[in-house]
């Protein structure tokens, strides 16, 4: 049976990829603004960028952020992301910190999936994967590569000890050179959708790999992320202009 997640019944890892939203926020004023953008485009998920909150470093700001979020977006599956800086992230965080202020938000109730960084420290991941299991919010394993593309044995091999960590989740974004990235990159989604039992998310970033956030479902891709107006990756495209592509692409009879 192929293995998927149910979140507030959206299934990911079944059926069309799911559309994910990065929500930037960057100080209190445009809280709502921001908000009611998103609530203009077609998504499955929302992902708090939270690396770009200005108030980042005062948890009881970041927890009232969460719970705005989460009265609007009720039925709409939360990631909960602080990107670092060397991972394409707005600013860097002391490890202390990173530790703290995930397992202060998974606690607040309000969000419902978490996406942690594979190179921060293991004792720190199994730290916040502890909390995050005992108030049943999932892990996203991830690894963002912004200088090139791995061979197909290193990307397999990185996924493969990422896996080892028992996320529920696992992500790889990379930066293609060539054509041949991209292609190198969707034969290692397919293998691990195919021979592991766990949901992918494979994106190849920037113009030349745009069209992974297209036909990345093909090969077992579960995730693929659009853009309301600010983007956090380089590549993304109008989550509306990405969901109809995807519907007219996946449907075709």
């Amino acid at each position: 049976m192929k293995n998927y997640i149910n979140i507030k019944n959206v299934k990911i890892g079944e059926g069309l990829p799911k559309i994910c939203v990065p929500l930037i926020i960057q100080n209190d004023e445009e809280i709502l603004e921001k908000i009611e953008e998103l609530k203009l485009v077609k998504l499955d998920l929302v992902e708090l960028r939270i690396d770009y909150y200005e108030k980042v470093n005062c948890l009881n700001s970041v927890k009232n952020l969460l719970k705005i979020l989460n009265e609007n977006f009720k039925n709409i599956p939360i990631i909960f992301t602080f990107r670092t800086k060397d991972e394409g992230g707005e600013k860097n965080i002391i490890l202390d910190y990173y530790e703290k202020l995930n397992i202060e938000a998974i606690k607040t109730g309000y969000i419902d999936l978490i996406d942690l960084q594979f190179f921060i420290k293991k004792n720190i991941i199994n730290n916040i994967t502890l909390q995050a299991n005992k108030y049943n919010v999932k892990i996203i394993l991830s690894n963002h590569n912004f200088n090139f593309t791995p061979k197909k044995d290193e990307l397999i091999k990185i996924l493969c000890n990422m896996e080892k960590l028992k996320p529920h989740l696992l992500k790889i974004a990379v930066m293609p050179k060539t054509k041949k990235d991209i292609l190198n990159l969707m034969y290692v989604a397919n293998e691990i959708n195919v021979n592991y039992n766990i949901p992918i998310i494979a994106v190849s970033m920037g113009d030349l790999g745009f069209i992974t956030r297209v036909i990345g479902g093909m090969f077992g891709s579960c995730i693929t992320f659009g853009v309301a107006k600010k983007s956090s990756a380089p590549g993304q495209i109008d989550a509306n202009k990405l969901y109809n592509l995807i519907d007219s692409l996946y449907n075709i009879k």
